[in-house]
């Protein structure tokens, strides 16, 4: 479909049944893993537009699991409660501390998510990665930039070492909405804060998803000059990060994307979650709404 004179919401209102037939049938059956944060999380009719979203997904048989962040939320709890917090190659330092903060705040947002989805009409259950020890994590050391044979310890963050889908196919098949907050258990019981977008990069190669869809603050990834770009190669992206274009929390969205391409994952898009009904337009029509990375 090509409406180049419609605004995004018109565009999906202008949307017709026939138009959205062949999308809802070559991703029927399809499992989309989609990375839910930024403004969308922020804004009232965006929350439910997204809500809404997700729902008419589910309804017309693609599977959705929503992987939340909640970075702007923890920051503000931490200003509260004067809990100095940093950001190390877009990752954030986690104390003993801080992680009291991630764990309640990510909580509490995972049941809003939960409830919201059900308000529309959906069957969502909230997840951990310490329910039934399904996402195990372990530590994570960064490689320290200035010293490259020496890494940095910044605390309580963790890394994906297995997650068992089994939870998941489980509720997909009796026709829930998966809502996964990203924290994670080590083998020792160890609780860890995991990046949001590295969760759902994980997730969408081990569930075999058809698509990874990252929702963010940007109209995607841009060049120094503010202009979009898209069909991006690990090539590609090796250079933006080299000259500095990308950097500090796109740095984690890009390598989520480029690991779950390399992975088998057909579609990864970041696309801009303050556009209304962003989701449906990137997955209901060919032009979509942000940068498409490709696995070569």
């Amino acid at each position: 479909m090509t409406v180049p004179a419609l605004s995004p919401s018109a565009a999906i209102k202008a949307l017709t049944l026939a138009e959205a037939l062949p999308y809802i049938r070559r991703f029927h059956g399809k499992t989309i893993v989609i990375k839910y944060g930024g403004n969308a999380m922020t804004d009232e009719s965006l929350q439910r537009n997204f809500a809404h979203d997700v729902v008419l997904l589910k309804l017309v048989g693609m599977n959705p699991v929503v992987v939340h962040g909640g970075g702007p939320q923890i920051e503000e709890m931490l200003k509260k409660l004067d809990i100095k917090s940093s950001f190390i190659q877009g990752m954030r330092v986690t104390d003993a501390a801080t992680l009291d903060v991630v764990e309640m705040v990510l909580s509490a947002l995972n049941k809003d998510i939960v409830t919201l989805i059900n308000q529309a009409g959906g069957k969502a259950v909230g997840l951990t990665g310490q329910d039934g020890a399904f996402m195990r994590a372990r530590k994570l050391m960064l490689p320290d930039q200035n010293k490259p044979e020496e890494m940095l310890d910044i605390g309580l963050v963790g890394e994906i070492s297995a997650i068992d889908p089994s939870v998941i196919d489980t509720l997909e098949a009796g026709g829930f909405i998966p809502v996964v907050a990203p924290i994670g258990v080590g083998e020792d019981g160890v609780t860890f804060n995991i990046n949001a977008d590295l969760v759902a990069g994980k997730m969408a190669e081990v569930l075999h998803a058809e698509k990874l869809v990252l929702l963010t603050n940007t109209p995607g990834v841009l060049d120094k000059n503010g202009q979009l770009l898209t069909g991006l190669t690990p090539k590609g992206i090796d250079d933006l990060v080299a000259e500095g274009t990308l950097s500090g929390g796109m740095l984690p969205k890009i390598a989520s994307a480029l690991d779950a391409a390399r992975s088998g994952v057909k579609s990864v898009h970041i696309i801009d979650g303050r556009v209304e009904h962003a989701l449906l337009l990137e997955i209901l029509t060919d032009e979509g709404v942000g940068t498409l990375i490709r696995s070569k």
